[in-house]
């Protein structure tokens, strides 16, 4: 039986365009530029920080971002930058009786943002804030915790197989791909996303698979 819903953040509720649209415009690049630079080192299966040191070798990625908030050109998110589905979908799940939370490799600010929104979630955390990131088992560890059930009671919603789908599972949570965003869709349907217990294009779905 699912108690709890668990999702990421990055493309899977927020979309990432104004994130990669702040550092293109920081380190003086076309934000065509950046987007390519993002989309060849996702299809590497390397982490996206490459795309900023491919552009600036070297670059001290956390003084950069901290000079950047220092000017008033850090994280920004608004109602603009969610994906349309997110509120109906999260505010259904809630009605229907789940426990809904959100947790994904982000900043402390970008937490502190998210939770701005007011958003229909019961809790919203994020991997700066408690010093674990995925893949790691303590990220999921702290999901669990921050779900208030048992893995198995859980499913983690996510786009990235890497971090969303693999880990999660081996922590035993249930997990639902969502093909969205540059990694859901360039791996969906490939052995990295197959072991998902669900694979969904919208979360307007979660709703009725998981409710019997």
């Amino acid at each position: 039986m699912i108690r709890a819903v668990a999702f990421d953040i990055g493309e899977t509720l927020v979309r990432d365009d104004r994130y990669w649209g702040g550092w293109a415009d920081w380190l003086g690049v076309p934000r065509h530029t950046m987007a390519a630079l993002v989309g060849a080192v996702v299809g590497q299966g390397r982490d996206s920080g490459d795309a900023l040191r491919l552009l600036r070798p070297g670059i001290d990625i956390g003084a950069e971002y901290r000079a950047r908030e220092a000017a008033g050109r850090g994280e920004h998110l608004d109602e603009g930058d969610l994906h349309p589905d997110v509120r109906p979908a999260l505010a259904a799940l809630r009605e229907a009786g789940y426990r809904v939370v959100v947790a994904g490799n982000q900043t402390a600010r970008a937490g502190q943002l998210l939770r701005a929104l007011d958003l229909p979630a019961d809790a919203v955390a994020t991997s700066d804030e408690w010093g674990v990131a995925k893949p790691s088992a303590g990220f999921y560890a702290r999901v669990t915790e921050l779900a208030g059930a048992a893995p198995h009671e859980i499913v983690y919603v996510g786009d990235h197989p890497v971090n969303d789908v693999a880990p999660a599972k081996a922590y035993g949570l249930r997990v639902a791909h969502l093909r969205r965003g540059p990694w859901g869709h360039l791996w969906a349907g490939t052995p990295e996303a197959e072991p998902a217990d669900w694979h969904i294009d919208s979360l307007h779905e979660l709703r009725d698979l998981l409710t019997p």
